[in-house]
């Protein structure tokens, strides 16, 4: 038996803004709200957002990257695995839940937060990206500003 069931993540539809309005973006988006029975003049309720630029994907993965291949503590770790722990130790992108530990109480913990394309939008990703770099300036290059850290990320997205 299931006591947690997984929240599924609600469908999204690609719209374009039209003037007044907002419009299907591709034909699979037409032909989903056609099958879910919408019809001109419906009131729907919806969750705008705006897809971050693509180039701020391949920021996080080169940001883990030079992580991974410049402070020893990340040496081995792939990009992905850096970002989650640095996640974690930043406690920035993350969920905090109360856990029972048998005969201990109770413990707050941390679970990073998916970073992906479609998880945050441009606004939330920066904040994480700030917050990551200012915990790195902190804890492992003090001698550094956190910008100059997400600079050296930045100009790793053109090696790729």
């Amino acid at each position: 038996m299931n006591r947690h069931p997984v929240k599924r993540r609600p469908e999204r539809h690609a719209l374009r803004v039209v003037k007044g309005g907002l419009a299907p973006a591709d034909s699979l988006t037409q032909s989903r709200l056609r099958q879910r029975g919408y019809r001109v003049g419906d009131i729907v309720f919806a969750e705008i957002r705006k897809p971050r630029n693509p180039r701020f994907h391949r920021l996080a993965h080169a940001f883990g990257r030079l992580l991974s291949e410049n402070i020893e503590a990340f040496e081995g770790m792939d990009p992905h695995a850096v970002l989650k722990r640095m996640q974690w130790e930043a406690n920035v992108g993350c969920e905090e839940m109360g856990v029972e530990v048998p005969g201990a109480g109770f413990a707050m913990i941390r679970i990073p937060r998916s970073l992906s394309f479609e998880s945050l939008d441009e606004g939330e990703f920066r904040e994480v990206m700030r917050g990551m770099s200012r915990h790195v300036a902190a804890q492992y290059w003090p001698t550094l500003e956190p910008e100059q850290i997400e600079q050296m990320a930045t100009v790793m997205v053109g090696e790729e």
